[in-house]
């Protein structure tokens, strides 16, 4: 049985002030802590300046199955650099101080929040100021497990569809789903490939038939034409490895930041979310 949200949250209101202007979210990932914490919360902090609409901030882990090599490998900076959990909860209530209504979700694996633990977890990322999880790897079977105690928090907890989310398995992600959907454009790993437009129009049609949820398209995206095409028939695009790759590209020969960095990611941004709404 769906467990209803009680509150109106920053992602619901976000993409109620996006329908009103006619054009689809943009939304950003970055992993938390990459390439170290001070270059990490300073790209964070400047990305609503640059255009992104949403924020998916990456829990690092160690062994992130669902991710192509470049967030992995982003993942294993920030974990190198000293990047916990309570450092990505504390970067969203920096970020907070001065952002109050662009929302934050934040993405990644369970086990990094069951050894926080889960519950106190739960408690510090509401408090922090996020909005949202995306946890890839627990099913809807456990739901009882994070995602109905963060809907008890007023955290919206959001799911992946992917291509071979038939109709008979989508009624399970949709249930207790809120914010909105992220469909995974293509089958596999995250960057692994670029999506067809065509395709995915198809399966979001579908998708958005059984839910009024909006439905944010991600993998692959990489660059603006991309986005606009996508966001034809989408209410939002998520582009991440674009942007990860961004960082990669900058760091010097030891793999630390250099003046380029934070540039590099934002402009990239800029550009983005100049193609949403041109």
């Amino acid at each position: 049985m769906k467990l209803p949200m009680t509150h109106i949250s920053r992602i619901d209101r976000r993409f109620s002030v996006l329908k009103e202007h006619g054009r689809a979210a943009l939304v950003t990932f970055i992993t938390a802590g990459d390439p170290d914490l001070d270059t990490s919360r300073a790209i964070l902090n400047g990305l609503p300046e640059a255009g992104a609409d949403i924020i998916e901030l990456g829990m690092p882990f160690s062994d992130p199955m669902a991710d192509g090599p470049a967030i992995q490998a982003s993942s294993q900076r920030a974990l190198k650099a000293g990047q916990t959990m309570r450092q990505t909860l504390d970067m969203v209530a920096e970020f907070r101080k001065n952002d109050p209504d662009t929302p934050i979700v934040l993405m990644g694996y369970y086990n990094p929040i069951y050894v926080y633990p889960g519950e106190k977890f739960l408690d510090d990322a509401a408090a922090a100021g996020v909005d949202g999880l995306i946890v890839v790897d627990v099913p809807p079977e456990a739901d009882d497990e994070l995602c109905i105690p963060a809907m008890q928090r007023g955290l919206n907890f959001i799911r992946l569809a992917t291509p071979t989310t038939d109709d008979k398995r989508l009624p399970a992600v949709l249930n207790n789903t809120s914010g909105f959907v992220y469909y995974v454009s293509i089958t596999g790993i995250t960057g692994a490939a670029a999506p067809v437009v065509s395709d995915v129009h198809t399966q979001v049609a579908r998708i958005k038939r059984a839910t009024d949820l909006p439905v944010a398209v991600g993998f692959g995206v990489r660059t603006g034409e991309q986005a606009k095409a996508i966001s034809k028939g989408a209410d939002g695009v998520v582009v991440g490895s674009a942007l990860v790759n961004a960082i990669a590209d900058t760091l010097d020969e030891n793999g630390r930041a250099t003046g380029g960095t934070v540039n590099a990611v934002l402009n990239l941004v800029k550009d983005l979310a100049a193609a949403l709404r041109a």
